[in-house]
């Protein structure tokens, strides 16, 4: 079976979704069914963890960033497989997680809950555990090995074209592969890569330094595709991101955004540009699947 790594829309959904929970409340105790997900978890990890309060809930790529009142950040990635689920204190509506699971019932793949100072309980569950948690200092965040190579913020004022330009001037790589380039771009996988292409009609094959004038400038080619990747990014967060396989949001329902793709796991259906006659093909671009238009991407 294969999995979907999620993808920036679905992070800042789950974000969304738990910040309202812990921002503002402490962690009472922390139940630790296992010594690691894909790496062991720091020594200590929950008694470093309880009577901290959660200060803020920030995103940095494909991290979860909760940071902590003694200056340390839970450092959180879901991975393929992880979720979060909510247990409301004493059961209240308002807070999200209506599908949690209840106390008495202990899942399989269910290896950490924090439990709140006001009753709520949070649990993440992973059957693959390739998801991560760690405890860094904030003042050390950016020079960390999992951040101090990660690129631009896409959804930031200083994604422009002029930026974009400047870093895919003389580049020799498809668009695609610069796109999903995490060191370039940080959050934008292979998914939505596809879907802002499409948007700006550009193909995933074109080499990425002619997006660029041969001095680094911006073309129309560069702002066409900045306003694409944040328009396909903001409104799959509106819909709560794309549900493929397991991902769901942090209150248990599925995001709908799937059902809005033009051309990502359409191969061999029309093109949805009404007109142009095109199908909608699928390439493999390093090991990931890219699915396009060649008619209307060029």
């Amino acid at each position: 079976m294969a999995f979907i790594m999620p993808e920036l829309p679905e992070v800042e959904t789950v974000r969304r979704g738990l910040e309202p929970v812990l921002v503002g409340n402490a962690f009472t105790r922390v139940e630790q069914r296992r010594g690691d997900l894909r790496f062991p978890l720091p020594k200590h990890f929950g008694a470093r963890l309880e009577g901290r309060k959660v200060e803020a809930l920030d995103r940095r790529a494909k991290y979860l960033l909760a940071r902590l009142d003694d200056g340390e950040v839970l450092v959180m990635h879901l991975g393929m497989t992880g979720s979060f689920s909510i247990d409301a204190a004493n059961g209240a509506a308002s807070v999200p997680g209506r599908f949690a699971h209840p106390q008495a019932d202990i899942p399989k793949h269910e290896h950490i809950v924090f439990h709140l100072g006001d009753g709520t309980a949070i649990r993440y569950s992973d059957a693959r555990r390739f998801g991560l948690m760690d405890l860094i200092p904030a003042d050390a965040l950016e020079s960390h090995a999992l951040f101090k190579g990660l690129g631009i913020e896409p959804l930031s004022s200083a994604f422009t074209p002029a930026w974009l330009a400047s870093r895919l001037k003389g580049k020799a790589t498809s668009i695609k592969a610069a796109l999903v380039d995490q060191r370039l771009i940080a959050g934008l996988g292979n998914i939505y890569a596809s879907e802002a292409l499409y948007r700006a009609r550009i193909s995933p094959l074109k080499l990425a330094g002619s997006l660029a004038t041969k001095s680094g400038k911006s073309t129309a080619k560069t702002e066409a595709l900045v306003a694409a990747v944040k328009a396909v990014l903001e409104d799959a967060i509106k819909a709560g991101g794309s549900s493929l396989r397991d991902y769901k949001r942090a209150d248990g329902s599925l995001g709908s955004f799937q059902h809005r793709f033009k051309v990502y796991g359409r191969e061999g259906k029309l093109c949805p540009r009404k007109g142009r006659g095109g199908t909608v093909r699928r390439i493999v671009q390093g090991g990931r699947s890219t699915f396009y238009c060649p008619t209307c991407q060029r």
